[in-house]
């Protein structure tokens, strides 16, 4: 089982931009199962190391980070998905798809 994820984020639906999105981040995965805090009824973990994120400027970085510090990792490739050109006119043309 590996130990890290190293990933590029994809941008969220609240984003217009790309900005956030070209940095690659390693993301330490839950070792510890979480659990029901009983008094609130919280999920509580004793596993900090989940809650860290390093980012590195491209994916060799983060895989030499990893191989470095001895680290299990698996590589979540992105998805490149380009949204097409399109002129304000091509709003009101009489044929386009729905």
């Amino acid at each position: 089982m590996a130990d890290v994820r190293i990933y590029r984020p994809a941008r969220t639906a609240m984003q217009s931009g790309m900005r956030k999105t070209r940095r690659w981040r390693l993301q330490f995965l839950a070792q510890v199962p979480q659990s029901v805090e009983s008094l609130m009824g919280w999920t509580a973990s004793n596993d900090t190391a989940e809650q860290v994120f390093l980012s590195f400027p491209d994916r060799a970085s983060a895989v030499r980070f990893a191989e470095t510090h001895g680290l299990q990792y698996e590589i979540a490739d992105p998805a490149d998905q380009r949204p097409g050109q399109q002129s304000y006119a091509d709003n009101f043309r009489p044929h386009r798809p729905t």
